[in-house]
């Protein structure tokens, strides 16, 4: 079995997983073949031996364990893509996957930034000095074009175009898409770009933003120096830097904005994956319906 989860791993990272992903995949499928190698009398795992009881003996070892429903149904989902990636290479004839069901599991909904606070937060960095002018940059441009903070530290100078507004951005499992840059994050884009020198060394190459010693950001110096600016407009809401990607979604559908095109714009492979955020700008129609209507409320209620 161990041999067979070698080459579907090598798999994955061809079809272009993420390190994540495929990191993730791994895990389940090796906490698979621990469970297996107790439940099997066999010294090693024979793969065309495996039946849909072995697995759900699996899942209700996996559920006892207090395993939570949204972890359960990631590793449904790698087991029958092992299984799946199996039956292709012709090594198993069924999918002992094929009758198990996905756990279903309630998504939070993503929290984002009022416009009011947008702007506000979009104030905080002082503009007379180059660590200033870099960081107003950057959250001009997670929140003009819906980054994520990997992907904003990743940028090189000539994925920015500034004359045209478009940047090119290289997301999860190196897929490249080109998203819309606004007036204002051109504007600050510019802005760093005339004081970028100052920051420059040998280590710089064409890294977009730079740290003080000249050398590329990484996510996660950049989540930590945004996140100073976030907490002074939203301390106890428990924001981050990806807030900025939630905000730049929502803020588009409240706006018009086609579902489709924010799904290309975010780089989400699945429009599902885009829809959750027409439940966000809805909770908040209904917000607006019931403070508004006039008969929005039962008033006999608010009389008892």
């Amino acid at each position: 079995m161990l041999n067979y989860l070698d080459s579907f791993l090598k798999q994955l990272a061809l079809e272009g997983k993420s390190a994540h992903t495929v990191k993730a995949y791994r895990t389940d499928i090796l906490q698979l073949y621990e469970v297996l190698k107790e439940l099997m009398p066999e010294p090693e795992v024979d793969v065309t031996k495996i039946t849909e009881q072995h697995i759900r003996l699996y899942m209700r070892k996996v559920h006892d364990n207090n395993t939570s429903n949204r972890s359960l149904s990631r590793k449904t989902s790698a087991l029958n893509a092992f299984f799946l990636y199996l039956k292709t290479q012709d090594v198993i004839t069924r999918n002992p996957m094929d009758k198990i069901k996905r756990p279903k599991y309630s998504k939070p909904l993503p929290a984002h930034f009022s416009p009011e606070e947008m702007e506000l937060l979009l104030q905080i960095p002082e503009t007379d000095n180059v660590f200033g002018i870099r960081n107003k940059a950057m959250l001009e441009l997670l929140y003009s074009s819906g980054l994520r903070a990997a992907e904003l530290a990743s940028l090189r100078m000539q994925d920015v175009e500034l004359k045209r507004g478009l940047v090119k951005v290289t997301g999860k499992g190196n897929k490249q898409r080109i998203v819309p840059v606004g007036q204002k994050a051109v504007d600050a884009i510019r802005n760093y770009l005339a004081v970028r020198e100052e920051l420059r060394s040998e280590h710089s190459g064409d890294v977009l933003f730079l740290s003080k010693s000249g050398r590329a950001l990484d996510s996660r110096q950049i989540y930590r120096l945004l996140q100073a600016y976030i907490r002074l407009v939203a301390n106890d809401k428990g924001f981050s830097p990806h807030t900025l990607r939630h905000s730049f979604a929502t803020h588009l559908l409240a706006g018009g904005a086609d579902l489709r095109a924010i799904q290309e714009m975010l780089g989400h492979s699945n429009l599902s994956t885009t829809e959750v955020y027409t439940h966000v700008t809805m909770e908040e129609v209904m917000k607006q319906y019931q403070k508004a209507h006039p008969r929005a409320k039962d008033e006999d209620k608010d009389d008892e």
